[in-house]
């Protein structure tokens, strides 16, 4: 208790990390959410998608040459396979292609032809793989089939009109050496001397008819196709196991997302460590969820509590608090709301006071809606002291009672009445006397109080009762509603001890309390937690002199 509050350290990563992992889980409904939504994507893809077929085909590209046998003839001379890629998917082949498809029965346009066309180069190869994806399994086969067909012939064609524009060519160089041939021979019958000149020609002229010779004898084929399409027996793409996994795994990712979106924007406390920074004290204790405790407040007494364990072990920690030690006074309240978490801490702690040997006295401060003393039921006993006054007694006048706890001995308990004037009955001469009584050796007064944001009652006692217990549920309070508490009970003089979380109401629980509440507004007003409504008899002596705060507690009234 009376450690520094030790703050978030910024190398522990491994334990940021699991804090925010297990922050994520809490939005399990946004997690399955996104799996839902993934699963069902995927089985729509799966069943709802319109079924496909793909063909393929491979073609081997070649380069025109005179001996493809000969020693150190390279098959990729003058071959840019990216380049020859591109031609394969051009509008060229398509138009061909196109071409022969429409004579064979199958008219279709050229750019819905390449719409399904995929053309792709193995590593370190010179093999062009045509897939056609299509309808049916002959319609692919037989237009992939096309188009391989179109793409060699157009290889074909351009290699045929090179090699012809390059003999066009030499064929334009060789005339006019032709006819300069002609023209020497005739000089050499007229007696001129143009052996020479002639001879220089002659040259000339074979071996332009030689390259022209090489050009006409080139292996013009332009590449081999070397796996036919087929027709597909099972439509392409992942089946509906794939689809489905991929679809959950998508979906899983999208409900993180989702969830850190949620958690990024969520103004509530998200673990622990935030409620410690932001309240700036420690926690005392979390408690546990127990189906035997549900309608009842005291749990201190049924033998195997965990709960009850629970709230021992914080009435010891308080016990030995420097600071709760030296005033043995304690005010519990939670954040806001109707939340049954603090009377229930209240009374509890006060019976494992009670354990320990301690003069207990519990005040309820809760004059708007009190209920303690019906919610005990059996538990309260007897009457307390005589509060004399004239007329109708003002709180805390005749109200105090006394509780039996099973094997853990008794507590003192002033029930809430209620009051008009709500805060002057707080700031009241016999409240303040009442307090004072925690100043007694052994004595530990309790004081129950009405949420902290809610209302101002429990402001109007911090400054007799400087110890303040906040009781919450984690996932119900907001960051700033504990800031600013702490800013309160701060500027009031008191001090935060520490939290006390609960673990909230169960859906039936919640469902319960609604019909409890249906059925009292159904039947009148509610009944008031005073004496007299709860069947609890008043003794009265007449002597205004008499105050609660000075008479001790007496363990035997209940019986007498």
């Amino acid at each position: 208790m009376t450690q520094p509050i030790r703050a978030l350290e910024d190398q522990d990563e491994p334990a940021l990390l699991r804090d925010q992992f297990r922050q994520l889980l809490r939005y399990r409904a946004l997690l399955a959410s996104g799996v839902v939504l993934g699963l069902l994507g995927g089985g729509w893809l799966a069943l709802g998608g319109e079924e496909s077929y793909t063909s393929t085909g491979e073609v081997v590209v070649r380069s025109a040459t005179s001996d493809p046998f000969a020693a150190g003839a390279s098959a990729d001379k003058g071959i840019n396979i990216g380049s020859e890629r591109q031609t394969a998917v051009s509008d060229t082949v398509g138009t061909l292609a196109a071409g022969s498809l429409a004579r064979h029965g199958d008219p279709v346009e050229v750019g819905t032809l390449l719409s399904g066309l995929q053309v792709t180069n193995p590593p370190n190869t010179l093999v062009l793989r045509f897939a056609y994806t299509g309808r049916t399994p002959a319609l692919a086969k037989a237009r992939a089939e096309a188009l391989a067909d179109a793409y060699l012939e157009i290889r074909r064609q351009r290699t045929e009109n090179s090699i012809a524009n390059m003999v066009d060519g030499y064929r334009a160089q060789l005339k006019p050496l032709t006819e300069q041939r002609d023209q020497l021979a005739e000089q050499v019958g007229a007696g001129s001397d143009v052996t020479s000149a002639r001879a220089n020609l002659v040259v000339s002229i074979s071996e332009l008819s030689r390259k022209i010779s090489e050009l006409r004898a080139l292996d013009t084929t332009p590449g081999y196709l070397t796996k036919k399409p087929v027709a597909p027996m099972d439509p392409t793409g992942a089946g509906l196991p794939l689809l489905l996994g991929l679809g959950g795994v998508v979906g899983l990712a999208l409900g993180l997302l989702l969830s850190w979106v949620r958690l990024v924007f969520d103004p509530a406390v998200r673990s622990t460590r935030e409620l410690v920074r932001a309240l700036g004290a420690p926690l005392l204790g979390t408690l546990p969820r127990e189906r035997a405790s549900a309608g009842a407040l005291l749990a201190i007494g049924r033998s195997g509590s965990r709960l009850a364990e629970e709230y021992r072990a914080v009435a010891f920690r308080l016990a030995y608090d420097p600071s709760f030690a030296q005033r043995r006074r304690l005010l519990v309240t939670a954040p806001r709301g109707d939340s049954d978490a603090a009377p229930a801490a209240a009374v509890n702690l006060a019976a494992a006071f009670a354990e320990m040997g301690r003069d207990v006295l519990l005040v309820e401060a809760d004059l708007r809606t009190p209920s303690l003393a019906r919610d005990l039921g059996p538990a309260v006993q007897g009457a307390g002291p005589r509060w004399a006054s004239q007329g109708e007694p003002a709180w805390p006048s005749d109200s105090r009672m006394n509780v039996d706890v099973p094997g853990a001995g008794a507590f003192a308990l002033i029930a809430g009445r209620r009051t008009d004037n709500v805060p002057r009955a707080l700031t009241s001469a016999p409240v303040g006397r009442i307090v004072a009584e925690g100043d007694r050796p052994g004595a530990v007064v309790i004081v129950l109080a009405p949420p902290v944001l809610s209302y101002a009652d429990a402001v109007a006692l911090i400054d007799r009762v400087e110890g303040v217990v906040v009781v919450c549920h984690p996932r119900e309070v907001h960051r700033s509603d504990l800031e600013r508490i702490r800013e309160i009970i701060g500027a009031a003089g008191g001090s935060v001890l520490g939290a006390l979380l609960h673990p909230g109401r169960s859906r039936y629980e919640r469902r319960s309390r609604k019909k409890a509440g249906r059925r009292r507004t159904a039947g009148g007003r509610a009944r008031p937690a005073s004496g007299r409504e709860d069947g609890v008899g008043r003794e009265h002596t007449g002597d205004p002199a008499e105050t609660l705060g000075l008479r001790t507690f007496d363990p035997t009234a209940g019986h007498r």
